[in-house]
């Protein structure tokens, strides 16, 4: 059981190096370059939407998450491009950085605190001036 664990954990590295190279890829139909780069820009930024040290939740994009997003994706890259992007993913020494998923999550997290302290100003202002 552990080792097919291991190689589904492998599976999934690949294929997110994989769909980074399809996002790249003139062959890819337009939506499914915009899934399978939105997909690998988050899988491959170390910041996560739902930080890790959040209980439950935190690893809930780990695992359920992500993995369906690749699922997607993979469905919407035709089956022969996949296989040749996944070779060309074993090829790649190293996995590529995802600059633009970290700007991605850090602009939802500035949006969300931004929203949130336009929300809850007027309540602010309220607690303070009694």
């Amino acid at each position: 059981m552990f080792s097919s664990i291991k190689a589904w954990a492998r599976n999934i590295k690949r294929d997110v190096v994989a769909l980074w190279i399809a996002a790249r890829d003139p062959r890819v139909p337009w939506y499914a370059k915009a899934v399978a780069g939105a997909v690998a820009a988050y899988a491959l930024s170390p910041i996560d939407l739902i930080p890790d040290f959040i209980p439950l939740f935190g690893y809930l994009d780990d695992v359920i998450i992500v993995p369906l997003g690749i699922m997607l994706a993979v469905r919407l890259v035709p089956g022969p491009l996949m296989e040749e992007f996944r070779q060309k993913a074993i090829q790649r020494e190293g996995r590529p950085k995802s600059h633009w998923g970290i700007a991605a999550i850090v602009a939802i997290w500035l949006a969300t605190a931004a929203w949130l302290i336009w929300l809850l100003w007027p309540f602010a202002k309220t607690l303070t001036s009694s």
